[in-house]
């Protein structure tokens, strides 16, 4: 192998997997929809006030039914919207315990979900069976968006008590998530306009790889975050 001997080039400007989240009917199907060539896999019959490129599934067989149909038209949508990953992850649960069931380890599992598991252990099974999901689903497009509710939790930073805005995803889920995006925004209104905030803080889960987005709180526009 070759060691490089000069600085190589920046390769990617825009986010390959975005996350949004925020509060519950703040538009972010809305904002999904007015995206150009961007196709929104509906797993929570939120886009049936908007038009849109769109599909409802109710299944993470249906998911893979989609990629399938998506992959044999040639890849034709540029993005790809996950509304929401919250709700994916509840489907994943299922996924994670017939995983479970087909390992020697869970041959006599009886259960009806792998989070029955003594100690946490199905924890591990869903992060398998959620990044399996989302992998795949890497595969269908050149850029993945995932839209997340929001979930507000007090934590203690040096003794103070501090009410933070995180993603509405299960621990472990969260973290290896939130690492894998190149960024995080959160969508919330003020006065009249919606707002999307990369400023990555104590109070707020956000923030971004991509030069163009890092520390910014502007005002929603998709010709910003995909330039």
């Amino acid at each position: 192998m070759e060691l490089p001997k000069n600085k190589i080039p920046v390769s990617n400007k825009n986010p390959k997997i975005t996350i949004l989240f925020g509060p519950p009917k703040i538009g972010k199907t809305t904002l999904l929809a007015q995206l150009e060539n961007n196709l929104i896999l509906d797993l929570e019959k939120g886009t049936r006030f908007v038009e849109a490129l769109k599909i409802e599934v109710t299944s993470i067989s249906e998911i893979k039914a989609v990629g399938q149909s998506i992959l044999e038209a040639g890849k034709p949508y540029k993005y790809l919207s996950i509304d929401t990953a919250t709700k994916l992850e509840e489907w994943c649960e299922d996924l994670a315990t017939a995983m479970y069931k087909k390992d020697p380890k869970g041959a006599n599992f009886k259960g009806k979900s792998v989070l029955e598991l003594p100690m946490g252990a199905g924890y591990l099974w869903l992060r398998i069976a959620f990044k399996q999901v989302v992998d795949y689903i890497e595969t269908l497009a050149d850029h993945i968006i995932l839209v997340c509710h929001v979930k507000d939790k007090i934590v203690d930073i040096d003794g103070k008590e501090l009410s933070i805005k995180d993603l509405d995803l299960t621990g472990k889920i969260k973290n290896i998530t939130s690492a894998n995006a190149d960024a995080i925004g959160y969508i919330y209104r003020k006065d009249d306009k919606v707002m999307i905030n990369f400023q990555s803080s104590d109070e707020l889960c956000a923030g971004s790889r991509c030069d163009h987005l890092r520390g910014k709180n502007m005002e929603f526009d998709w010709s910003k975050i995909f330039i």
